[in-house]
């Protein structure tokens, strides 16, 4: 059983599984956002000042305009002709000025929150347990992590751009246009609500679409993760069909055309019914001022302010009109966001918890007492829009099957238990209790007497060192890989590490030795390979507590006996838990224990169990005894 396995395997339907398409924003969603912004106000302060400048700029020209034809070129004031223009040139470099500046500040800004969102999204997905992560797609969640918060930046950057520069041009406007001829300026606003009814109807469309499409991108982007990575290649190209593969990323990449196509009409079926009633109060006014013009009840001057703050009218309330589907996206975006965050980590520290003795210290006692523990359900680890797949609603919430039931036993200080029994027993568990991935439902799991649940994390993470039978590697070179165990290794501790792990050998004779880049996941290495170097992480950390889950599975009978030569003097002084079906390592195990239905079965050493007949004899006869004979053989032979 590999570290992470969830127990007994869901089957997955293919019913609508309602929270994967979920179309309503959570309340509290706006009001959640707002702290985000807090520690940036002063920023914020100067980014609206530079909008308020740049409105008043823009009310300010179609005056200048009124003065530079009624009052100036009409009667043929070359003086005033030449301030107006040189006003109106000055006022545009202010413009550029602050166009610049607001871009700058928005862009800080923006950044400033893609930044915090995404180490906050980061720092809280590494503190879920193992089995979110069997379920979570990656693409799902690399979607989240990327393309939500910067959907989520950009809506709202341009939302606080556009919301006070074009409020206060809407204002000044209005103002303005009142104080040319309140008359005209009511015909036009009483075409205003007309806006307003295209973008609650599109809005609402949008909202849908944009929720859909980001679903189908992090599908899309699941897909490609899997496919693209040397595993998911290998059982493409073995097991699979590339038509096939091709067919079926064309089917998930149409979804995500069809989509964005809806969206891009909608959009535009929107601006299309803003230009029309923006068209509309231009032919008012120009017929309506022309008439007034003819009359001598309006100044040529007036009407071609009216006409330039018609377009100074409609840009703000189309940009404002706009922001409503900004502010959509956004809440949408943030939604999705703020998903993952509420995820609650079933593994957390408690407030006052200690600190285990550094790991050079004597190793310590462990103790299960009456532990019992069941994997957690769907819907206490994960959301249903990440695993994209529904999952029928009584599999989501209700109960797993219990995996220990009231489990005791001890592993003394400085000695070596092994586990062993039936795939499934319970055995894997235990070696997650101990190392604190899971939290038992009921009784205490001991080190020297410390609750785990009463030390941090660090502490306990620093005491215990885990190899699993599937060694994980980095995309990076070996001496990085190993150096995750510490940070602060020397190349020579690195060097005696890999000579304890028998692999020294190896790495010398490559070119770049320790700088060898291992490849993704670490294909570049065989089986073997990979579990010597993560023995040599294990031996770099030098931990007081070693729990080895078949780790020696996939070694050679030469190098396992190079190994085992080496951790038997690197396991001296340690407690140690192992897993194994190697009869090699059992042998050597101060104490064995049966583990079967969630329980210790029985108890003892290599000989007595034999001798009792029981359960570890039947699993000894039907697993070990071609060991036992191949090395009767070995030993014959040599």
């Amino acid at each position: 059983m590999t570290l992470g396995a969830p127990g007994p395997m869901m089957i997955r339907g293919v019913g609508g599984d309602r929270p994967i398409t979920r179309q309503q924003i959570r309340p509290g969603t706006m009001r959640r956002i707002l702290p985000y912004a807090k520690p940036y106000r002063w920023r914020l302060v100067l980014l609206l000042a530079a909008g308020s400048l740049e409105a008043t700029s823009i009310a300010a020209n179609p005056l200048l305009l009124k003065f530079l034809i009624d009052d100036g070129i009409l009667k043929e004031n070359t003086r005033l002709v030449v301030v107006v223009a040189s006003v109106v040139a000055a006022l545009a470099l202010l413009d550029a000025f602050l166009g610049i500046a607001q871009r700058m500040l928005s862009a800080r800004f923006g950044e400033q929150i893609i930044y915090d969102l995404r180490t906050r999204v980061f720092a809280h997905v590494q503190r879920q347990p193992i089995a979110f992560f069997t379920r979570a797609q990656t693409g799902s969640l690399v979607s989240r992590l990327n393309t939500d918060v910067i959907e989520a930046q950009q809506a709202m950057s341009q939302l606080l751009t556009v919301l006070v520069s074009s409020a206060l041009s809407l204002v000044l406007v209005i103002v303005t246009m009142f104080y040319l001829s309140w008359v005209v300026t009511i015909v036009v606003l009483a075409l205003v609500p007309c806006f307003m009814l295209p973008a609650r109807v599109v809005g609402r469309r949008l909202q849908r679409y944009a929720r859909e499409g980001m679903q189908l991108n992090a599908e899309m982007s699941t897909m490609m993760n899997e496919r693209f990575n040397v595993a998911g290649a290998i059982l493409v190209k073995l097991y699979g069909e590339p038509e096939t593969e091709s067919r079926q990323f064309e089917d998930r990449a149409a979804r995500v055309r069809d989509i964005n196509v809806r969206t891009a009409v909608y959009g535009r079926v929107f601006f299309v019914a803003m230009t029309m009633v923006a068209s509309l109060a231009t032919a008012a006014v120009y017929g309506i001022g022309g008439v007034l013009v003819i009359h001598d009840d309006f100044q040529l001057g007036t009407l071609a302010a009216f006409a330039v703050l018609l377009n100074r009218l409609y840009g703000p309330i189309n940009q404002l009109s706009n922001i409503q589907l900004n502010v959509l996206t956004a809440l949408v975006s943030f939604d999705r966001v703020f998903e993952v965050l509420d995820l609650r980590p079933l593994v957390a520290e408690r407030p006052g918890a200690i600190a285990l003795p550094s790991a050079s210290s004597a190793a310590p006692e462990i103790e299960f007492d009456e532990v019992s523990f069941r994997y957690p359900t769907a819907d206490e680890v994960s959301l249903a829009s990440l695993e994209s797949i529904a999952l029928p609603s009584a599999e989501r919430t209700g109960s797993t099957a219990m995996v220990l039931d009231r489990i005791s036993f001890r592993a003394p200080a400085g000695k070596l238990t092994a586990l062993v029994g039936h795939s499934g027993a319970g055995k894997s568990t235990i070696t997650h209790l101990v190392s604190r991935l899971y939290d038992p439902i009921a009784g205490t799991v001991w080190i020297d007497g410390h609750d785990l649940r009463d030390l941090t994390l660090k502490s306990l993470r620093d005491t215990v060192g885990v190899v699993t039978q599937d060694a994980h590697m980095f995309h990076d070179t070996i001496g990085r890989n190993l150096a995750y165990a510490k940070p602060d290794a020397t190349d020579e501790e690195i060097v005696r590490a890999c000579q304890g792990a028998q692999i020294w050998n190896l790495i010398s004779a490559l070119p770049h030795g320790l700088d060898t880049v291992v490849g993704d996941r670490g294909y570049r290495l065989s089986g073997g390979e990979k579990q010597r170097l993560a023995l040599a992480r294990l031996l770099l950390k030098a931990p007081s507590i070693v729990v080895l889950d078949e780790a020696t599975a996939h070694l050679d009978s030469e190098s396992e006996a190079a190994v085992q030569r080496a951790l038997k003097s690197a396991l001296a002084g340690r407690t140690s838990l192992v897993i194994a079906h190697r009869l090699s390592t059992i042998r050597e195990a101060d104490q064995i224990l049966v583990i079967d239905a969630g329980g210790v079965r029985e108890q003892g050493s290599h000989e007595d169990l034999l001798a009792a007949g029981g359960l570890y004899a039947e699993l000894y006869f039907t697993q070990f005894a071609g060991q036992a004979t191949d090395s009767v053989d070995d030993r014959v032979g040599a």
